[in-house]
């Protein structure tokens, strides 16, 4: 059995504008805890799925072709894998991602839109 962890307080250590690190793995799948202000380049993980759950602030993921996503504290949205989108932040935002553990991650070298 692991050791309690409080994501707030392993977040709140964070100074750096961007942060995003491994927090535990469950089965084939890793959970990582994201603190940041800003964008993420455009990407897709072509063979794993992607949930992300907001802890702290707003995140806005944007998509090829819908509408931009708003996901604030308590809300949590599952990307199919293959998906080409991009998360941005105007706040300190936190939040927790579920992929696999080997998830390939594509960069787009442009932006798609």
């Amino acid at each position: 059995m692991s050791e309690m962890q409080n994501l707030l307080a392993i977040a709140n250590e964070v100074k750096e504008k961007h942060a995003n690190f491994s927090i535990s793995e469950v089965n084939d799948h890793c959970v990582r805890l994201a603190v940041f202000t800003g964008e993420y380049d455009w990407h897709h993980h072509p063979g794993s799925d992607e949930l992300f759950i907001v802890l702290e602030g707003e995140l806005l993921i944007d998509f090829k072709d819908k509408e931009t996503a708003v996901l604030k504290a308590n809300d949590s949205l599952l990307i199919p894998k293959g998906t080409v989108h991009r998360t941005r932040s105007y706040v300190r935002t936190v939040n927790l991602c579920v992929e696999h553990k080997q998830a390939k991650t594509v960069i787009l070298e442009e932006s798609p839109c």
